[in-house]
C-alpha cells in the first residue's frame, strides 16, 4: 500500500508537527505501508532528502520567518505522474497550503483525502494578529477549523481533548484519536555530565528544561517567573530553554525584568538525534506550561530519557499527564508551579523514582503500535481489506524507487 502525505512544514524546520510525520511514516514503513511527501524546500535544508520526499519550492513568510508558502503550480505539476500510480489516499498534515493542494490532488487522483489536526489555532491566532480583539481570532478560528476539517474525508485528532474540541465547534466529520507514539529505540543513552561540562553548568546546579519552540503560545513567561519565584530556596537554579521561535528577544527581555538572566541559558536548536539527548539526561527535571498543546509529544520525549516532568495539564497533555506516572502536574501559576519544583528539587529519592517510572510509562505509547493503528485506518479508508498486507489494486502504488524518484 502507497500514501501520499502533504505538509506545509517538514525538516531543517524543528517542531512537532515535522517530529509526527517522521514517526509515522517510519512507522508505516515497517508495518509495509509506503508513503511519498510533498514539502517545502527550505533555504539552508538538506543537501539532500531521501527518494520518497518532494521538496517543492517556497516563499518566505512575514508572519512566522520559519515557516514557507509552497507554490501551488509545482505541485500540481507532480499530478501527471501521480495518475500513473495512484496512492491510496492523501493525508493532509496542516492547514494552509498543504490542506487546499492536498484537496485538489485527491480529487483529481479520485481517492480520500484525510487530514490531521496538529495545532490549536483558537489559542493560536492572536498571538500572530496582535491588532485584532482576541475573541474576533477565536471565532475565525473556529469556524476556519471546522470548514476544512468538513472538507475531509476522515479526521485525526492526537488526543480526546481535541477531538471534543472539534465536535463543539460543529466538525461532522468523523474524528479518529490517534496520539504520535514514541520511537523508543530513539530515546536511549545521553551523557548529562559531558553536556553540563560542555555548557559550563556545574555538576551539582539543579537544572530545570524546556524543549520546544519557542513561541508565545507555549507559556514560556509562567517558567520564567516561577524561576524567579524558585530563587529564595535554590539560589543556583537554572532554568535551559532550547528551541528557537518568535517569542525569543520578548522571553530575553521578560528574563532581564525579572532579574534572573544568570538563572535562564537560551540554547538555541540541538540536534535532536545527539545533543539533545544530552540535554534531557542533564536536567533534574522538565518543565511545561503550555495551554494549547493537541498532545505534548515532547513530554512523551523527556520521559522516554527518563526525565521526570511537571507541567500544565490543558488540553492534549491531559491524556499523558492525568495518571501521574513519572510526572507531577503543577497549578497554572508561577508560585503554584514553583511549589511543585520546590518539592521535587528537595526530594532526590522522589527524582529518582519518578524517572524510572517515566521510562517505563513512555514506553507504553510506542510508535510501533500507533502506526498499526494508522495501517488499520489507512486500510479502511483507502477500502483495501484489514488482512490484505500485500494488495496492489488499482489504488496503489509500488514501492519501487524509480517510481518515487520521478516525483522529485
Amino acid at each position: 500500500m502507497h500514501t501520499l502525505m502533504i505538509s506545509d512544514v517538514y525538516f531543517p524546520r524543528i517542531n512537532g508537527v515535522s517530529t509526527s510525520i517522521e514517526t509515522f511514516r517510519q512507522a508505516l514503513g515497517r508495518h509495509g505501508v509506503s508513503s511519498t511527501l510533498i514539502a517545502p524546500a527550505y533555504p539552508a535544508g538538506p543537501a539532500s532528502d531521501g527518494d520518497d520526499i518532494v521538496r517543492i519550492p517556497s516563499h518566505y513568510l512575514p508572519i512566522d520567518p520559519e515557516d514557507r508558502i509552497m507554490q501551488r503550480r509545482h505541485i500540481r505539476a507532480l499530478l501527471p505522474r501521480l495518475r500513473e500510480h495512484p496512492p491510496a489516499l492523501v493525508h493532509a498534515q496542516t492547514p494552509f497550503i498543504a490542506h487546499y493542494a492536498g484537496l485538489e490532488l485527491a480529487q483529481a487522483l479520485g481517492v480520500p483525502c484525510v487530514g490531521t489536526y496538529h495545532t490549536f489555532f483558537e489559542e493560536y491566532l492572536y498571538h500572530y494578529v496582535r491588532y485584532a480583539p482576541r475573541r474576533w481570532m477565536r471565532a475565525l478560528a473556529r469556524d476556519f477549523s471546522r470548514r476544512q476539517c468538513n472538507a475531509l474525508d476522515a479526521v485525526i485528532v492526537p488526543s480526546s481533548a481535541m477531538r471534543d474540541t472539534l465536535t463543539r465547534y460543529g466538525v461532522t466529520t468523523p474524528l479518529h484519536v490517534l496520539p504520535t507514539g514514541i520511537p523508543c529505540a530513539g530515546f536511549h543513552g545521553g551523557d548529562g555530565a559531558q553536556f553540563r561540562q560542555r555548557y559550563g553548568i556545574d555538576a551539582s546546579r539543579k537544572v530545570l528544561l524546556f524543549v520546544g519552540r519557542v513561541a508565545h503560545e507555549k507559556n514560556i513567561e509562567l517558567l520564567l517567573e516561577a524561576t524567579a519565584a524558585l530563587r529564595a530556596r535554590h539560589p543556583e537554579v537554572l532554568l535551559v530553554i532550547t528551541g528557537e521561535g518568535p517569542a525569543l528577544s520578548a522571553l530575553r527581555a521578560h528574563s532581564r525584568r525579572l532579574g534572573i538572566d544568570d538563572h535562564v541559558r537560551f540554547l538555541g536548536y540541538l540536534d535532536r538525534h545527539r545533543e539533545l539527548h544530552d540535554c534531557y539526561r542533564a536536567a533534574d527535571l522538565f518543565v511545561f506550561a503550555s495551554r494549547t498543546e493537541t498532545q505534548g509529544l515532547v513530554l512523551l520525549e523527556a520521559m522516554a530519557m527518563g526525565t521526570p516532568v511537571v507541567a500544565l495539564a490543558k488540553m492534549g497533555t491531559c491524556d499523558i499527564l492525568n495518571p501521574e506516572r513519572g510526572c507531577r502536574i503543577a497549578p497554572d501559576s508561577a508560585s503554584g508551579f514553583a511549589a511543585v519544583v520546590d518539592e521535587l528539587l528537595n526530594d532526590a529519592p522522589l527524582r529518582q523514582r519518578l524517572a524510572v517510572e517515566a521510562h517505563a510509562y513512555a514506553r507504553t505509547w510506542s510508535a510501533e503500535a500507533m502506526g498499526e493503528r494508522l495501517v488499520a485506518l489507512y486500510r479502511q479508508w483507502g477500502g483495501l481489506p484489514a488482512s490484505d498486507e500485500t494488495a496492489t489494486d488499482a489504488v496503489t502504488a509500488p514501492d519501487d524507487p524509480c517510481y518515487l524518484m520521478s516525483l522529485r
